[in-house]
Parts: structure tokens; C-alpha cells; sequence
């Protein structure tokens, strides 16, 4: 089996170069496999590209769409909030988004605030991460 090594992040993007790169992305999906040993094995973060709060009533209804859209099956350990996200130059052709939780961190690289839907879950459609790799896709409006 090839050993798969962890992305290297060269730089992240300035907080004007943020503003930029979000101007028309609707949402952004990443997939990797989930860390937790038993259950379900993957994990997803769903950025969507709004600062605003979204109210408690509708967020299950967004999941919803999200699951059906990417044939998503049997979620759990849903986090729907707003957070800090910045993003990262990789050898990949698209920023990586990156969901800063430390405060220390939050300190030291440029970030802005988005609503993010993370869970685990299952799904065919996903079969690298299924594999070992990470990975994320832009969708534009």
C-alpha cells in the first residue's frame, strides 16, 4: 500500500486575498477519512460561504440538501455553526480551506468567519477518501 503524505501548506491567503478568492463560491466540500476507529468512515466539513447565522430550524434542512445532492447516508456528530476558516497554498490548484479551532493559531494566520456543517457520514460517491486521501471541490454560483 503507498504511504500517503500529509499536504504541505507553503502560506495561507491575506484577509484581502480572502475576500477575493470567496467572491462567487457558493459552498466548498472536503472529505477525508474519518479518524474515529469505529463508525461511520467518513468525515465531512461543508463550508458554505455566508457569515450570517443561520437559524436553528433551517440548518437541518441544509443538511438534508447537502446529503441527498452527495448521496450521503446515516450522519453523525453534526456541528453546524459559524467558525474560523482560513486558506492555505498547497500543490493543489485550489486553496485549502482550513477550519482553525485553536486560539493560539487563530493569532498567527489570517482568517474570517464562515457557517460550517461538519459531520461524519457515508457515502459511494466519495471512494479516494474511502482510500486514505483528502480532498475538496468548489462550487460556484
Amino acid at each position: 500500500m503507498q504511504e500517503m503524505q500529509p499536504l504541505k501548506v507553503h502560506s495561507y491567503l491575506s484577509q484581502s486575498e480572502i475576500a477575493t478568492h470567496l467572491e462567487g463560491v457558493e459552498y466548498i466540500i472536503m472529505a477525508s477519512p474519518s479518524l474515529i476507529s469505529k463508525g461511520l468512515p467518513l468525515h465531512f466539513t461543508i463550508v458554505l460561504n455566508t457569515s450570517e447565522t443561520i437559524p436553528e430550524e433551517i440548518k437541518p434542512l441544509i443538511l438534508e440538501k447537502f446529503c441527498r445532492e452527495y448521496k450521503i447516508t446515516q450522519t453523525s456528530h453534526v456541528l453546524s455553526n459559524r467558525e474560523r476558516i482560513a486558506f492555505a497554498h498547497t500543490t493543489q490548484e485550489t486553496p485549502m480551506p482550513k477550519h482553525i479551532i485553536d486560539d493560539t493559531e487563530a493569532n498567527t494566520i489570517p482568517w474570517v468567519l464562515l457557517h460550517i456543517i461538519d459531520f461524519l457520514g457515508d457515502s459511494e460517491e466519495f471512494k479516494e477518501a474511502k482510500e486514505g486521501l483528502s480532498g475538496w471541490s468548489y462550487s460556484y454560483n
